[in-house]
């Protein structure tokens, strides 16, 4: 269970590397006549439209996204062909796009006053720089200067829909329109601040758009959505699936070590038969011989229980943290902790129960002449 535990919460972590609860929506074209106007439209979006979207639908955030494929990246005598992504503060935050310690992404005031700045993923900050220092640097993107302001925090990164961002450099939405003048975004970004309504505002989209692009608000194909919650249902019910193998599995172990328990214990019976005989018959009431194996198979059953929870930690502690990107790091969550510990006590207590049941029914004469 904690190494299911510690694979969850890897494969998690990397689905959610390019933004957690988003939906990648990219301009397409009409399939479905609409107003007199016939199907096959090509649709375009600008900032206008992703600023009426935002207004119109303040329960999400949108951001518009500029993309430039093989762009031309200088530094000294270093020459790259990175792909150039352009958008507003708030895609730092949408995307995970976390910036190493004392430097930052793009803010409101680099939008404002088009700023030549960039934001350079880890990766291509290496190829440019090496091991040196990138703040404060210069780089050439397409023969314009531009600040290095911020280097990507290191991530893990399992979706992409233009290549990994350690790959790629981040400029402000408005620096990128006034230097290379397209208007239309290459793609949008919505991200519904509840999760649960993002099908809600995936059709408020379409109603939105299709008002101010002219396109009926039920043609699917005029907007191409990657909606990752989809990916998120799907991914959250195969590993409940598998936590429930593998509980099914864990118990089915425990249930064979309970059969083991009671079946030393149905032993002991045995062999303390006088024991008990003597008991019953200075005047031992069963139920005080009941409780009695009862509490010593409960007792074995917690020996045993801790033993493996310490078998567990031990495991966990030395586990080797280079296979962590692969397979996570095992982790015993207090739930599963909890359950185990409680579902030790039920198989104890059966396992304990029908042993003590037995002794506790013995004749004192008929135990007394056994022994």
């Amino acid at each position: 269970m904690a190494f299911g535990e510690g694979l969850e919460q890897r494969v998690v972590k990397n689905a959610h590397g390019m933004g957690e609860g988003i939906v990648v929506i990219w301009p397409a074209a009409t399939s479905l006549p609409f107003e007199g106007l016939g199907k096959g439209r090509p649709m375009r979006v600008t900032e206008d439209d992703i600023e009426a979207l935002r207004r119109e639908i303040p329960e999400a955030r949108f951001t518009g996204e500029y993309n430039r494929g093989n762009s031309v990246a200088r530094r000294e005598r270093v020459r790259l062909t990175p792909g150039v992504t352009a958008a507003s503060p708030v895609f730092g935050l949408m995307r995970n796009l976390i910036p190493e310690s004392d430097g930052r992404y793009v803010n409101d005031l680099d939008i404002d006053r088009r700023r030549r700045v960039v934001f350079l993923g880890n990766k291509l900050k290496e190829d440019l720089f090496g091991p040196g220092e990138a703040l404060g640097k210069t780089v050439m993107l397409d023969n314009v200067p531009f600040l290095v302001i911020g280097v990507l925090q290191d991530k893990e990164q399992d979706n992409n829909y233009n290549g990994q961002d350690k790959d790629r450099a981040f400029i402000p939405g408005s620096t990128f329109r006034a230097l290379f003048g397209d208007r239309r975004v290459s793609n949008f970004i919505a991200q519904a601040l509840d999760v649960t309504r993002t099908e809600a505002v995936k059709t408020r989209v379409y109603e939105v758009l299709g008002r101010r692009l002219k396109f009926d608000p039920l043609d699917k194909e005029a907007l191409s959505m990657w909606d990752t919650t989809a990916g998120d249902k799907v991914m959250r019910t195969l590993f409940l699936g598998l936590r429930l193998f593998l509980g099914v599995v864990g118990s089915f172990t425990l249930i064979v070590g309970g059969i083991g328990v009671s079946n030393i214990m149905y032993v002991v019976v045995e062999e303390r038969t006088r024991e008990i005989g003597v008991k019953l018959a200075v005047g031992a009431k069963p139920r005080f011989i009941l409780g009695q194996f009862l509490f010593e198979t409960l007792g074995l059953t917690a020996v045993g229980g801790a033993l493996g929870f310490l078998v567990t930690l031990g495991v966990i502690a030395v586990f080797p943290h280079a296979l962590d990107k692969y397979v996570g790091t095992p982790q015993a969550s207090p739930l599963v902790i909890v359950t185990t510990t409680l579902l030790l006590g039920v198989i104890g207590t059966i396992a304990g129960y029908f042993p003590a049941r037995r002794a506790a029914l013995l004749d004192p004469v008929v135990a007394l002449k056994l022994s």
